[in-house]
Formats: C-alpha cells, structure tokens, sequence
C-alpha cells in the first residue's frame, strides 16, 4: 500500500512530465499544420492537408444546430461510415479561419467527434473526411448565428 506522501510524489512527477510535454506539443502542432489554419476556404483547408477536391457524400455526416443563439458556443459534430478514413475536418465556412478541428483516426478510432465552435455569423459548416488515399468527401449544413461569438 502506499502512502500519502509517495502518491504526492509520484503525482507531482507526473503533472511536470504532462507539463514539459504540453509546452511543446502544441506548439508542433501548430507549425505542422500552420497552412491548414491559415487557409480561408474549405477547399484551401483540403489542399493545404494534402487532400484532393471535396466530393459531397452520404458516408460523411454533420450535426449541429440550425439556429445557434450563441455564436461563442455552437455544438458541432462530425462522423463518417467511409472506409481507410485517416482525417476527419469540421470547417466553418465564414470564419476568419476556416479549419476549426482537425481529428486524427485510425483502425482502432470510431470516426465520430463532437466539439464546441465559435462563429462570427451565419454560415456554412463542413464536416470533411480525408482518405489514406488522398481523397476528400464533405458533408454540410447551414448553420444561422443570432449573437455572433467572434469578436462581436
């Protein structure tokens, strides 16, 4: 069993591992996918990670709200039944960046995610499904902002 005083030790040894690493890690991510970031349409945001022109697919689901209050906080989610998946994207369309997440998928990973996003005003919303063999398939819904969320 052991002690008060050795869990303390070994959790502060472990928070200042988390710690290093996470002042490093995100920071690489960012440079890897500087582009990605940068770019200003959802087709840009396809090129720049190395994708082929979107095709619009029945195999790549968006959700999210039609009318969204709150543009600070609007719920979005992406999935796909698609096959050799590697990347799933959501974009918003009239964002100063369009790329809102990227999330990485494999064999052992469901290509189904949920996150929260900030929108400026109505727009376009992606949900895009990057292929191991470089294709791109989209899914999108209009989403209406009544408060706009970024920089308002």
């Amino acid at each position: 069993m052991q002690t008060r005083r050795e869990t303390l030790k070994q959790s502060a040894v472990v928070a200042g591992l988390l710690a290093s690493a996470g002042g490093l890690l995100p920071q690489q991510a960012l440079a890897y996918e500087k582009a990605a970031f940068d770019a200003k349409t959802p087709a840009d945001v396809v090129k720049a990670l190395g994708g082929a022109a979107p095709v619009e697919s029945k195999d790549v689901t968006i959700g999210g709200p039609d009318i969204a209050e709150n543009g600070a906080v609007v719920p979005l989610s992406a999935s796909t039944t698609l096959p050799g998946v590697k990347r799933l994207l959501l974009l918003v369309e009239k964002n100063p960046s369009a790329l809102v997440a990227i999330f990485n998928v494999n064999d052992a990973v469901e290509p189904s995610f949920a996150t929260r996003a900030k929108m400026g005003q109505s727009s376009d919303v992606y949900a895009v499904a990057l292929t191991t063999d470089g294709k791109a398939y989209f899914a999108k819904k209009e989403v209406k902002v009544t408060l706009g969320g970024c920089g308002g």
